[in-house]
């Protein structure tokens, strides 16, 4: 069972996704800061990280920068997820590592669609 990495400081977001993911197979751990996202990405290794971009302590950017950064969790593949949904948000999202970009609120079928892909 593919273990997702859920970086989301919003804990009614969080249980959602995190129990829909589950209901879809997937292991979901959750990290409700950057920083702990980026100490997570180490010590859990997943398969896939969702990233919320607004985070507390380390914005999203950032951590993506940093995980994506380090030897270890380099090659995890992250998707960002954001409320802004303009062409730059998506642009900065990209430049700053993610491998794609999803917006809130979060349509379940079309993220499946992308992790399903990223995880191939």
């Amino acid at each position: 069972m593919p273990k997702i990495l859920l970086v989301e400081d919003n804990e009614m977001n969080r249980d959602m996704l995190s129990r829909r993911l589950a209901r879809k197979g997937y292991d979901v751990t959750m990290a409700e800061d950057g920083q702990r996202g980026v100490d997570m990405a180490e010590s859990e290794s997943p398969d896939l990280i969702l990233m919320d971009m607004s985070l507390p302590v380390i914005d999203g950017w950032e951590a993506t920068r940093r995980i994506k950064g380090s030897v270890g969790t380099g090659s995890i593949p992250i998707i960002a997820l954001t409320a802004h949904a303009m062409a730059s948000d998506r642009a900065k999202a990209m430049d700053a590592g993610c491998d794609d970009y999803d917006t809130k609120p979060v349509e379940l079928t079309r993220l499946l669609e992308k992790i399903e892909r990223l995880l191939a």
